[in-house]
């Protein structure tokens, strides 16, 4: 990632589109090599799990039209996986940006019928999620869940409920950093894709679920 770090570097500090344009063939590089990033990164994952598609590299351009930044490009790169089938949830994200390189995965904006679903789950019997996060592998990579958090209680729930902590939640994510040796390495595919590997406790709980009612029954 070495051509990437240069370039966005470079883009910080010059974030318009005159340099933009001189320096054409400097991002074209850029972009070339976080393509082959994220195919060879999405053949690492196929060997643990079910990825849909080539996974989806976002563009270096901003949308300007309602925002009171007007710097026109994005000063990192970003892309996502998802996970294949109806069974397997979760989604993978990875950005890419000097000083702020990180991976992240879960479940951003669910549904009010997900969300509703996995609040009544983790109510029924919280000890399976308790345990994975606190166990070392999570604890030591991860540290904590992140996201979004009802100010009070969930309809339905009082604010003396036991798992209020989790049940609160909105969104429910894992996010871990990459130092920049780590980044311009030629093992960063490797480094990613086990990241992403850690998720899979959290990916595997929340998929059961997701997938079965209260009773353990199949909803697929």
């Amino acid at each position: 990632m070495k051509t990437t770090y240069k370039f966005l570097k470079a883009l910080k500090q010059n974030n318009n589109r005159a340099w933009f344009i001189q320096n054409k063939t400097l991002y074209e590089a850029s972009l070339e090599e976080m393509k082959i990033f994220m195919h060879d990164l999405k053949e690492l994952m196929n060997l643990h799990d079910e990825i849909e598609g080539e996974g989806k590299l976002f563009r270096i351009y901003r949308d300007v039209r309602f925002s009171h930044d007007k710097t026109p490009y994005k000063t990192g790169w970003s892309g996502s996986f998802r996970r294949a089938t109806a069974k397997l949830r979760g989604g993978y994200y990875i950005h890419i940006a000097p000083g702020n390189t990180f991976v992240t995965g879960g479940f951003f904006n669910p549904n009010t019928q997900d969300l509703n679903h996995i609040r009544q789950q983790i109510a029924a019997d919280p000890d399976p999620l308790r345990k994975i996060l606190k166990s070392k592998q999570f604890t030591g990579y991860f540290k904590e869940i992140i996201g979004e958090k009802v100010k009070t209680s969930p309809k339905g729930f009082t604010k003396e409920h036991p798992d209020l902590d989790l049940i609160s939640f909105k969104q429910f994510l894992i996010t871990h950093k990459f130092n920049e040796q780590e980044v311009i390495s030629e093992d960063f595919p490797a480094t990613v894709n086990q990241g992403f590997k850690n998720m899979r406790p959290f990916f595997n709980y929340m998929s059961e679920i997701l997938t079965t009612d209260l009773n353990g029954v199949s909803l697929i």
